[in-house]
């Protein structure tokens, strides 16, 4: 354990090459346990942070629409059992991880050098991600000022509408009674006469309703497909750009800002979750979009497909925010000894119950506006971006005093998009201070603002008249594969590799000692369960792998390679960093991969005080030949 004398004592403010420092990151203030990174201020700081970024669009616009689309509350079972199957048992190693060495997600990997590459995938897809993500905000900042007027543009087929929108169904033609003969006809023919149809037999027109024209005509100034770039649509560019401005504001000093700004961004969307809920449960048919939401009786037997596990797994995966490195960047502020334990368990558990609670926000105004429309609710439901800009504004528009509803719907939308982007961009400043950390110390606001300025430039291409096609195009490829790759090369390179025993005595140094029983479920889940279920949604998602397309617009031949590439970018530094480090280290073939396969000389926890006899082999890479380093087996654990 830590020295009781004055030296041990302030090791504990000293980085692990025992060189003190005047020098302080803007992270770090006098009351840190860690004066060379910086600590969170307080738990609460951390926790928002984390539940901002697990909590995010995927919980409004996705997974409502999963669960009625897999049997309504019945979807539950699956979801729940994946949450503790394979969500919980990632997100506490991820949390243990960055907890225990400090480290972001690339030089966290001084635990197992050989997959560091594992890292460099994780920061390179948060870029990617990021670059679209905000574009994503930039909508919902535009249709938040849209709000700001007396009637919502989208709420009737205006100047910019073409023939096909209406904002009722029109009929075409059906069949009716003639003479005493069934006759197929026109609908005009039919009012002409004063006939009436035959139910069952009626066929609508294709119109388009307002907010979907708004959507493709207006707001995003749609071309005809990924072929066609267009010009930048300026206001959406301009919106982009404050978007960055409030992302690069918000970090400019790192977590002690942003942990501060979290505060608001992370709790007032439940507020107007509320609001929206209070108001939907008081409208005429949302009993029905609820009914259609959970199911006055649930279909039990959807369990029986193999479609709704997977689901099921893979909301679970991709809305906890797993693999993508931001967890491990925001545990590495932590004390050492917090109990990430507890703090797992309540954010994902948050992030759960936020989903099933903005369902019935969702559904309430949805039912109610199948109910103005006389359409069935499964006619008005979607997911994505047409639940969140085309299928809700519509519904909101029918309310009275509308422009309000419209306000705190993509208000919150805003808010829930921006502290996921406040953590992906601590996760890629976090990288760079552990590669440059002297930089970083004295450069911190201006490489905040560089990056913020970069992303923004790249981002430019999305917020062309074809952006939704790329947006939906880096989506489709690089948050999907390139993030279950990486969680399946973790997880077996820390239990399988590393030592799933060792890291389990790794977490005990923090939270303490617990007994074999503690951690039969989390050795059953690491070893066997959670590994088998990735590989598992993995494979599915190979095998029914389908081009990208955007609604019914297929993309080029060129288009799919593109996203290819962009796959490819990302994963290819796991074979790349492998080999590299194989090369320079010494011995022949088979020695090498196994020193590649130990922790570095320098892996353990940051502070020299937290160390203990474990280890207290960690010396100054400058001394590091000058000692013998203890070396221990990679497959003795």
């Amino acid at each position: 354990m830590g020295m009781l004398s004055l030296p041990g004592f302030l090791s504990c403010g000293k980085k692990k090459d025992f060189s003190l420092t005047n020098e302080k990151d803007a992270h770090a203030s006098d009351s840190d346990e860690n004066s060379e990174r910086g600590n969170w201020s307080n738990k609460g700081d951390y926790l928002l942070s984390m539940v901002g970024y697990a909590v995010g669009l995927g919980n409004v616009w996705r997974f409502p629409y999963l669960t009625y689309q897999n049997g309504g509350g019945a979807f539950l079972i699956p979801y729940t059992l994946m949450l503790a199957l394979a969500g919980l048992p990632l997100f506490f190693m991820e949390c243990s991880l960055g907890q225990f060495a400090s480290l972001g997600p690339v030089s966290v990997w001084r635990i197992l050098p050989l997959f560091q590459g594992v890292g460099i995938t994780m920061v390179i897809i948060s870029t990617f991600v990021t670059i679209y993500y905000n574009v994503i905000i930039a909508y919902a900042l535009y249709y938040l000022f849209a709000s700001f007027q007396k009637v919502l543009p989208w709420s009737d087929c205006f100047s910019w509408a073409d023939e096909f929108c209406s904002k009722t169904r029109i009929v075409s033609d059906c069949n009716t009674t003639l003479h005493g003969e069934i006759i197929h006809a026109n609908y005009s023919f039919i009012t002409s006469k004063n006939l009436t149809c035959i139910n069952g037999t009626i066929n609508y027109k294709p119109v388009q309703f307002p907010s979907e024209q708004y959507w493709n005509k207006v707001a995003l100034q749609r071309s005809s497909g990924l072929d066609e770039t267009g010009r930048i649509v300026w206001y959406l560019a301009l919106c982009l750009l404050l978007s960055w401005m409030i992302v690069g504001a918000a970090l400019f000093k790192g977590i002690k800002s942003s942990g501060k700004v979290v505060y608001f961004t992370a709790l007032f969307p439940y507020v107007i979750l509320l609001i929206l809920l209070v108001r939907g449960a008081t409208l005429e048919g949302a009993l029905d979009g609820i009914e259609y939401y959970i199911g006055r009786q649930s279909n039990i037997t959807k369990l029986m497909e193999a479609e709704v596990w997977k689901d099921a797994a893979t909301q679970i995966f991709y809305s906890l925010s797993v693999a993508w490195g931001g967890l491990v960047a925001l545990s590495s502020y932590n004390k050492f000894h917090n109990n990430c334990y507890s703090d797992a368990i309540l954010v994902c558990v948050t992030n759960c119950v936020t989903s099933v609670f903005a369902g019935f926000a969702i559904f309430s105004i949805l039912g109610h506006m199948a109910f103005v429309s006389e359409r069935p609710v499964s006619e008005v439901v979607d997911s994505g971006f047409d639940l969140a800009f085309v299928a809700y504004p519509e519904a909101l528009s029918k309310l009275p005093v509308s422009p309000l509803w419209s306000f705190l719907f993509f208000f919150m939308l805003l808010l829930l998009g921006l502290d996921s982007q406040f953590a992906t961009i601590e996760t890629l400043t976090t990288t760079i201070q552990d590669i440059y950390p002297k930089v970083m110390k004295k450069l911190r606001m201006p490489i905040t603002l560089g990056l913020c300025t970069l992303l923004f430039f790249l981002g430019l291409i999305c917020v062309t008249q074809a952006g939704i096609y790329w947006v939906n195009l880096i989506d489709h490829f690089c948050a999907g594969w390139g993030i279950l790759i990486a969680a399946v090369l973790e997880i077996i390179g820390i239990i399988y590799i590393y030592g799933g025993n060792r890291f389990i005595e790794d977490i005990e140094m923090m939270i303490g000692k617990k007994s074999r029983l503690f951690w039969l479920w989390w050795r059953m889940c690491w070893f066997f369960i959670t590994p088998v279920l990735l590989m598992a949604i993995l494979v599915w998602s190979l095998v029914t792998f389908s081009p990208p397309s955007y609604g019914s617009v297929l993309y080029p031949t060129w288009g799919t390679a593109v996203g290819w590439c962009m796959i490819i970018f990302c994963v290819i530094w796991i074979p790349i960093v492998a080999v590299v480090k194989v090369l320079k280290a010494e011995g022949n073939l088979v020695q090498r991969i196994v020193s590649c396969c130990r922790p570095a000389a320098n892996w353990g926890p940051y502070l020299e005080c937290h160390r203990g006899e474990r280890y207290s082999h960690i010396v100054d890479p400058k001394k590091e030949k000058e000692h013998e380093i203890p070396t221990v087996s990679a497959f003795v654990y």
